[in-house]
């Protein structure tokens, strides 16, 4: 396989997990600004290089992204739901039928027999650790997952069986590549395997990707690319096309058809984002293959956790002035830590600021409605959340294996 050839454009939770192996993943140092005392939904932006004081002055501003009721009143259900997210289910002990339970990142993964039971959990993941809990994170990661499953079945089948809960996705059961789908349209990220990060140190061909001198931080890339990695027990590994198929871990022909699907659902994922005033940055996916030799798309999709998001409105001039552009992703919480602490090496962690756990809970929210157009219905039910998902599953499962 060639390389492809970019060109630039001009203008407490110390928690280590184990990937699970069967399908189960459906399953420079910038300072955060200080919040204000008033609660707001802000857009978090940082510089990237040393600014003058009418830089500063724009990195000061922010725009608020609800309207102050909307956001006043999903900030008082949040805030009441600090000390009752949903961190932690034994769905195994409540739910007749449920063989056996794998703890993920973000999910419990459950095997019924030909189904997984997919719950997702409030569980904060970054640094391949869990870093907090944010309230009703699991019902917008799994609402929004569900609403781009929908959306995006002329592109690729997914696993998708039902939803029985909020939280919860029954899926099919099938045989996960172990290789994550990243997709990036842009140079940018923190993390140790981002493509920024490598840059910045010098590398130039990456994931079979060859890369021009010159690029600078959050440049948009002339085409989008798969930056593959593997998905190993305690990080993911970059690799190139052709060692993923010379190890085995994908044939050449389902790695290709992977990659197309992988793309496609990329540029349609940035289109729609277009027409809502974001950016689609980068995402990661995931797919397997079914007992009848179909590949699926059985991850997440498009969600604040796997994917980026930038405001668009602002990005051209943000970029010409040499700030980071302004986003609505958990970046400032990776942020935070990377300030705080060394997060891939410190054995614990110190624990989030509250305003940064409601700030966030609002942003997942926020891309939720933004995107699909539509009001969250929060889980705000007195009945206790796992009793409440035990029910639920229960009902569903007793229905499907009759």
């Amino acid at each position: 396989m060639s390389q492809t050839t970019l060109n630039p454009l001009p203008p407490q939770f110390p928690v280590k997990f184990t990937k699970p192996n069967l399908y189960s993943s459906f399953l420079p140092n910038p300072k955060l600004i200080q919040c204000s005392n008033k609660i707001s939904l802000s857009v978090m932006c940082s510089s990237s290089n040393t600014q003058n004081p009418i830089q500063q002055q724009q990195q000061q501003k922010m725009e608020s992204l609800f309207d102050s009721d909307r956001e006043q009143e999903l900030f008082g259900d949040i805030k009441a739901s600090l000390t009752n997210c949903l961190s932690e289910t034994n769905l195994h002990l409540t739910v007749p039928g449920l063989k056996s339970k794998i703890r993920g990142k973000v999910r419990d993964i459950y095997d019924a027999g030909e189904y997984l039971v997919l719950v997702t959990t409030d569980r904060q993941s970054a640094f391949d650790r869990i870093l907090a809990s944010i309230p009703f994170k699991g019902q917008v990661l799994n609402e929004t997952s569900l609403w781009w499953f929908d959306k995006t079945r002329h592109i690729t089948s997914n696993a998708v069986v039902s939803s029985p809960d909020k939280n919860v996705t029954i899926a099919k059961k099938c045989s996960v590549f172990p290789i994550e789908f990243v997709v990036r349209g842009y140079m940018t990220g923190s993390t140790s395997t981002s493509l920024w990060t490598v840059y910045e140190k010098g590398v130039r061909s990456y994931c079979g990707n060859a890369l021009p001198d010159g690029m600078v931080k959050s440049e948009k890339l002339l085409a989008n690319i798969i930056t593959p990695t593997t998905k190993a027990d305690d990080h993911d590994v970059p690799i190139t096309p052709e060692e993923i198929i010379k190890q085995g871990l994908m044939s050449q022909a389902d790695y290709e058809e992977a990659s197309r699907k992988a793309l496609s659902l990329f540029e349609y994922g940035q289109r729609v984002a277009s027409e809502h005033g974001l950016i689609l940055v980068d995402t990661k996916y995931e797919f397997g293959k079914s007992s009848d030799g179909s590949i699926l798309l059985v991850d997440e999709i498009h969600t604040p956790d796997s994917s980026r998001y930038w405001i668009a409105k602002s990005y051209a001039e943000r970029f010409q002035n040499g700030l980071e552009p302004e986003n609505v992703d958990k970046e400032f919480l990776r942020l935070w830590f990377k300030e705080h602490c060394n997060p891939y090496e410190d054995e614990v962690l110190p624990e989030a600021p509250e305003d940064l756990v409601c700030k966030l809970a609002l942003r997942y929210i926020y891309l939720y409605e933004k995107i699909t157009k539509s009001k969250l219905e929060l889980a705000t039910a007195k009945e206790p959340v796992h009793d409440r998902i035990s029910r639920n599953v229960s009902h569903a499962l007793s229905s499907l294996l009759q």
